[in-house]
């Protein structure tokens, strides 16, 4: 009787504690959506803490027709994509490399990877930044080269204990069939990899949409700016419309969050598995 009631204690005090995490977690994203369909009068009165008396549609509809909104959301949705197209190429073909293939040096070079992520992201940018404007490479082309070589470490990390798990089989008949080694990369490997993709997929298209201080360095173009830059820019000319700073907030946070629906049973496959793995 002694244990099973220390059992509930402690199933309660756990769950209450997990509740609480999670509770704190969702309220701020619940409050801005709330906020985002209030008028500003209203906002001012309860500040955002009761539902709104009408669902205020003008919040989103002055946001979306700002001038300049679209060409921000558009060059983030650019950047990401094509940063997290680049990160999944060159982090399977390297982690494929590093599991399967034999050269030297190479778990010096993996270890290297490796002790990249113990670097601070932010320690990384002025180094980066200086090298990108002596190649005359800054804007668009310095900004993806730069979020693409921040996402590589975990992404080869995370992918390389997917593919030692691997049975060989599989490539010995691929190969039996006369694919190569890339081929067999290609049609075996990434297949079988793919909730380990997912993972990869959704933690860099996270960052990459959500960079603020990397793209704030490296933009001179106001025109190539991405989405949380001009946010900012909202933000200072809009400072005491807070209901239209939430509504923009909410639109910005739409992709990342239809993404993750998009993707949510692999994620949660890679995840496992990867806890498994290791």
């Amino acid at each position: 009787m002694y244990y099973q009631t220390k059992k509930i204690v402690i199933l309660i005090v756990l769950h209450t504690f997990l509740l609480s995490v999670a509770l704190s977690c969702i309220f701020p994203f619940l409050w801005m959506i709330n906020v985002s369909f209030k008028s500003q009068g209203e906002f001012d009165v309860d500040y955002g803490l009761k539902l709104p008396q009408h669902i205020n549609w003008s919040n989103y509809k002055e946001v979306v027709l700002k001038e300049g909104f679209w060409r921000y959301f558009l060059n983030s949705v650019f950047y990401t994509f094509i940063t997290v197209i680049l990160i999944v190429i060159v982090s399977s073909l390297a982690a494929y490399g590093f599991s399967r293939l034999q050269f030297p040096g190479k778990n010096v070079i993996f270890y290297l990877f490796l002790a990249a992520m113990m670097i601070p992201l932010p320690a990384g940018f002025v180094p980066v930044y200086i090298m990108l404007k002596n190649l005359h490479l800054l804007n668009r082309t310095g900004y993806v080269l730069a979020m693409t070589n921040m996402g590589l470490s975990l992404s080869i990390y995370l992918l390389k204990t997917f593919f030692d798990q691997l049975p060989r089989d599989l490539e010995d008949a691929a190969r039996i069939d006369g694919c190569n080694k890339l081929r067999i990369w290609w049609h075996v490997g990434l297949p079988l990899v793919a909730p380990a993709l997912a993972v990869v997929v959704i933690f860099n298209a996270l960052n990459v949409w959500n960079e603020f201080v990397l793209a704030s360095l490296m933009f001179t173009n106001d025109n190539l700016m991405p989405l949380q830059v001009g946010l900012m820019e909202f933000s200072n000319k809009m400072v005491t419309q807070h209901t239209l700073i939430m509504a923009a907030l909410t639109v910005a946070a739409l992709p990342i969050i239809l993404l993750y629906i998009k993707m949510q049973q692999q994620f949660v496959k890679g995840l496992t598995a990867g806890a498994l793995v290791g």
